[in-house]
């Protein structure tokens, strides 16, 4: 048998390592291998791997992503996974030199995020509450399409939430967020009753699967049957498209995101603090939360054009006053 190539064994030490002292979640090392498998393969095409990989190849392989039609933010993505891939080489020992130190990430494009009107919203929630094969799955959706837009959390929170932390007719929920970073998020009184009625249903149910000998019960609020034990991202993804159709919306463009975007500009748009938003969304830094800034920009033009005295006054006049 064959020895893993020095690509192959140096990022899963990498993975293992900021697992371990970053608490990095699942997503986030996915999304490091998924990188540096492609930057890996590069490499090997060119007859080189990460041991003897220099700063050339590194721009080749930027070079080789934009020829690919990749977004900036992708490449701009992969170039950050390589740079830590790097330093964490040079620190530990396993070369010599840090290749990708100088080098600078391309500028990123400031796109605004895809958002819903609340009338959108409406029909999703609506949607939820009347679709569904039986009464347990519309009181499902209905919890998850309720939960998500109450507080704007990550899918992968919401379909992750422990049952624990519904128990009790809570006020607030606890979250772990990236990174393990915990945040208490409020729930709006609609949540809080599609709460209680999927609690219920998902309590008869479970009861009803452990006294047939069918499953444990489960430590999850939205549980499954799948490895991970409760509903899936791409499940809940599924679900969101579904709605979408129903609702009558296209469907191609709205997802889960956008639902969480949709929680973010709404309360913006109606007076929010931006740093309440922050902390609501548990975002780390607040220059990623500035982008929901467009939707403030607007309301103050409209403010401005509705309520300056001279913003109604007669053309005639302005023209006079010139």
């Amino acid at each position: 048998m064959n020895a893993p190539s020095p690509s192959t064994l140096w990022i899963r030490r990498f993975l293992e390592a900021i697992a371990a002292e970053r608490n990095a979640a699942q997503n986030t090392l996915a999304a490091y291998a998924r990188d540096l498998a492609d930057y890996a393969e590069f490499l090997a095409g060119r007859g080189r791997d990460v041991a003897g990989a220099d700063r050339g190849d590194i721009e080749a392989f930027m070079q080789d992503l934009a020829l690919r039609g990749l977004a900036r933010s992708t490449s701009a993505r992969r170039l950050a996974a390589i740079r830590q891939f790097h330093r964490t080489a040079f620190l530990e020992g396993w070369r010599e030199d840090d290749p990708a130190a100088l080098l600078k990430s391309p500028r990123k494009e400031r796109r605004l995020p895809p958002s819903l009107s609340e009338a959108d919203v409406e029909r999703l929630l609506a949607a939820a509450r009347t679709s569904g094969a039986d009464m347990a799955t519309r009181l499902r959706n209905t919890c998850l399409m309720e939960l998500l837009y109450a507080t704007g959390l990550r899918v992968s929170e919401l379909v992750s939430l422990p049952v624990a932390a519904a128990r009790g007719d809570p006020r607030m929920i606890l979250v772990r967020g990236k990174g393990g970073r915990e945040r208490l998020v409020p729930l709006s009184a609609p949540a809080r009753e599609a709460l209680a009625a999927w609690l219920a249903c998902r309590d008869r149910n479970e009861e009803a699967r452990v006294a047939e000998g069918k499953a444990r019960p489960s430590a999850f609020l939205f549980p499954a049957r799948g490895r991970s034990g409760h509903l899936t991202r791409e499940g809940f993804f599924a679900i969101v498209k579904d709605l979408a159709r129903t609702a009558g919306l296209d469907a191609s463009t709205i997802s889960p995101h956008t639902l969480r975007h949709a929680f973010a500009t709404h309360l913006l748009a109606n007076g929010a603090d931006l740093r309440v938003i922050q902390t609501l969304l548990g975002h780390a830094s607040i220059a990623t939360t500035e982008i929901y800034t467009h939707v403030l920009d607007a309301r103050l033009r409209e403010l401005v054009l509705e309520k300056h005295p001279l913003a109604t006054a007669p053309a005639e006049t302005l023209e006079g006053s010139r």
